[in-house]
């Protein structure tokens, strides 16, 4: 059998790094953004439109910001579902609103094509290293046939279910990862004020049960004044987070700790932290006790 030609739609801070992952292990790939030169910067060939990918790809990975984005690239009148074909795999790195996800998997149904909904989790770093975590929702002879384009990429790949699983799963967990950032950010704030030496603060959070994923892998650095340039920004959080409040007002579940994060991202957003990486939330709590910063010094 020959190997699957790759398409990718979206070659911006993920899909690049992405892209360029698929390109080392040897795959061809052909990649369009409406930004000229990123697909030449990733190392694939550069398609003229959306139609021109969809068409020369046996495996089409779209990798957007938000659902208006990946409706518009799909159900647009040159869009991907109007030039698509009968044993195509398109799969959706994005992440989306499960429900969207849902009725794009259906109306790709009605055309031979399987719709693939991967959230990715570990940000650029991952994506560079190629150890992204993957959760797949979809069909488990698409996710099995999808394996020689998804291992340069990633380490892991979780099968969640059918189709809004993946994306399901993954607005799950950006809200988690929003509330530890948001928090420790909060609580190193007043532990800066407070006169603490923030390693050790650290130390004593990543020994005891305030442990989470910023305490060990983001705040060690930002404390140094390296914000890890490069992931998440505050906008995309936010979006995040209004995502999970939406999919849980759809499972009929009460959000009741989203006020917090939500709070913490707007007022970031609110104080010019809106395209920078998400980890800058800290800073705009420590503006607002009165210009703190967890660094003596600014390096990033």
């Amino acid at each position: 059998m020959s190997t699957p030609r790759v398409g990718v739609i979206g070659l911006g801070n993920m899909g690049g790094r992405i892209t360029r992952r698929i390109v080392d292990s040897g795959q061809t790939v052909i990649g369009y953004d409406p930004v000229s030169g990123r697909a030449e910067e990733a190392g694939a060939e550069a398609a003229g439109s959306i139609a021109e990918v969809t068409e020369a790809a046996d495996h089409l990975l779209l990798s957007l910001p938000d659902t208006p984005v990946v409706e518009k690239v799909v159900l647009g009148e040159d869009g991907v579902l109007a030039h698509c074909r009968a044993g195509q795999i398109v799969v959706d790195l994005s992440t989306a609103e499960p429900s969207s996800t849902v009725k794009l998997h259906a109306a790709f149904a009605e055309r031979g094509v399987e719709f693939v909904d991967a959230g990715i989790s570990g940000g650029a770093a991952a994506a560079e290293k190629g150890t992204l975590t993957l959760m797949v929702g979809g069909s488990a002879a698409a996710i099995d046939a999808l394996k020689p384009t998804l291992e340069p990429f990633s380490a892991r790949v979780f099968a969640m279910g059918g189709s809004g699983a993946g994306h399901t799963t993954k607005v799950l967990n950006n809200f988690l990862n929003a509330v530890s950032l948001a928090a420790t950010a909060e609580v190193l704030v007043a532990g800066r004020k407070a006169g603490l030496d923030m390693h050790q603060l650290l130390d004593v959070f990543n020994a005891s049960t305030g442990i989470n994923f910023a305490t060990l892998n983001r705040f060690p650095h930002i404390v140094d004044g390296d914000y890890l340039e490069g992931g998440l920004t505050s906008t995309l959080m936010m979006k995040d987070i209004v995502l999970y409040v939406n999919r849980l007002r759809e499972l009929g579940v009460p959000t009741l700790n989203a006020s917090g994060p939500m709070a913490s991202f707007a007022l970031a957003n609110s104080l010019g932290y809106a395209d920078q990486i998400s980890n800058r939330v800290v800073d705009a709590i420590g503006d607002a006790a009165g210009g703190v910063r967890l660094h003596d010094q600014e390096k990033a």
